[in-house]
């Protein structure tokens, strides 16, 4: 069964979890997504800079939205693999994502977070199940 791009963006702006993390959806199209996080003390690590977990969350989030933008299913993480290139300890951060490949049960997707200015801040790849119901 066929998942609408607006089931899939409500089933995301009503997770306690990314709405705890304060996780935004700017843009959200079959093909194109991008979402914006504006950094609170929450977030930060011990050193005060954005926590490490926070950037492999929005990697995995927007990669995962993505992916069910275009095939209309389910899927699950498979495997998350992050770059972290640059801390950043105030300000947005913004994150999107492409398809390096799409096979029937499987998805290889890449994604990059930025602040404000462009600069890369991490840089991600996930491996993906598709779940075809």
């Amino acid at each position: 069964m066929a998942i609408l791009v607006q089931d899939i963006r409500e089933s995301f702006e009503s997770s306690p979890f990314y709405n705890h993390m304060g996780i935004e959806i700017l843009h959200f199209e079959e093909h194109s997504v991008k979402i914006k996080l504006s950094i609170k003390e929450h977030v930060l690590n011990a050193n005060g800079t954005l926590h490490g977990g926070v950037h492999a969350t929005m990697l995995d989030f927007i990669q995962g939205m993505l992916l069910r933008s275009i095939t209309k299913t389910r899927c699950a993480t498979m495997n998350l693999n992050v770059q972290y290139l640059a801390a950043i300890s105030e300000g947005d951060i913004f994150a999107e994502a492409n398809v390096l490949q799409l096979g029937y049960k499987v998805a290889f997707m890449e994604g990059e977070i930025r602040d404000s200015a462009g600069k890369i801040l991490a840089k991600g790849t996930g491996t993906f199940k598709v779940i075809r119901d």
